[in-house]
């Protein structure tokens, strides 16, 4: 068998792979829509996906694995964000924040079992679904949010952006652990994470950055009045 050959065969194998893990990643993703429940087994992947039963094991190793590449096989938030077109930070980091609700908001019934599964402290490493990588990831996003709203002279410098960030995520954590239970309606997130940010943002902003705070925090009262 020439090189040539050898390469054409490596890479129908490759294809056909990529095929079938994608066909469990789109089953795993319709049966959490339709059961409200992450813990799927095996065998039920497999059966929607036309698979065997070994398959999602050779391709993912196990369920939790499977799951994970559902939530990232959804996300396309970093290209969406990349793209977005704002004058200054604050406007940024509400603009991201309005980014990833609007994926809970479109799919309520496909977000909200993952949300559960990635609260949970129950499963591998006390952290659900949220591992330590992709933990450290979010806080690295968000600091980088903060940090250059600070360059810009937007948020006070002598105050920690780690403090900030960890404050949000607290905040955004909440909000999403009610929202995952039942106890918040979707149309509240947006309006309670957008306010609750401003108003943690506002202790820590110049008088440059409260220009745009208020005027954030104005739209989500709109927001919140509105739907009341």
């Amino acid at each position: 068998m020439t090189d040539v050959t050898i390469a054409a065969v490596s890479g129908r194998r490759e294809k056909a792979k990529a095929e079938r893990r994608l066909k469990i990643v789109r089953a795993a993703r319709d049966l959490i829509r339709e059961t409200g429940d992450t813990n799927l087994s095996m065998r039920m992947i497999a059966q929607r996906a036309e698979v065997s039963l070994a398959t999602p094991y050779n391709l993912f190793g196990s369920k939790r694995a499977v799951v994970m590449a559902v939530l990232e096989d959804e996300r396309d938030f970093l290209h969406r964000f990349m793209s977005l077109k704002v004058d200054n930070a604050i406007d940024r980091i509400f603009e991201a924040n309005a980014l990833g609700a609007g994926y809970f908001i479109q799919d309520p019934d496909f977000y909200r079992p993952l949300w559960k599964a990635l609260l949970d402290t129950n499963g591998e490493d006390d952290t659900g679904l949220a591992t330590p990588e992709r933990l450290a990831q979010t806080r690295a996003a968000w600091r980088s949010l903060l940090t250059t709203a600070q360059e810009e002279d937007l948020l006070r410098r002598d105050m920690p952006v780690e403090m900030l960030e960890r404050t949000m995520s607290h905040l955004g954590n909440g909000l999403m652990l009610s929202w995952a239970m039942g106890t918040m309606a979707t149309d509240e997130l947006l309006p309670a994470s957008g306010l609750g940010y401003a108003l943690v943002l506002y202790s820590a902003a110049t008088p440059a950055g409260r220009v745009h705070l208020d005027r954030q925090i104005a739209r989500y009262r709109a927001m919140s009045t509105v739907r009341d």
